[in-house]
């Protein structure tokens, strides 16, 4: 694997962890978050594991859905936001 491979997937799995702590700081269920998202509690499911199988985009539509900004997608790309500490509920 190469180091860009590694890296857009550590990426993706904190894009992933972002939208799982952001879902359950807004007291959401898998399946509310689902019903916003015209989709299936196992595709959020799927999205919050990190499945290949999900895309960027709809990690970053997800989020930007649940309220997250730009900045809040920048800590999370650099490393700042892996829990969700800066991102407002």
């Amino acid at each position: 694997m190469s180091d860009a491979d590694a890296a857009l997937i550590e990426l993706k799995l904190a894009l992933s962890r972002s939208l799982r702590d952001r879902r359950q700081r807004r007291g959401l269920s898998q399946v509310e978050l689902a019903k916003r998202l015209r989709s299936s509690q196992s595709r959020v499911a799927k999205m919050e594991s990190g499945d290949p199988s999900v895309s960027m985009d709809l990690l970053v539509s997800s989020l930007l859905l649940l309220g997250a900004k730009p900045a809040d997608l920048a800590r999370t790309i650099k490393g700042g936001d892996s829990k969700g500490r800066h991102a407002a509920a």
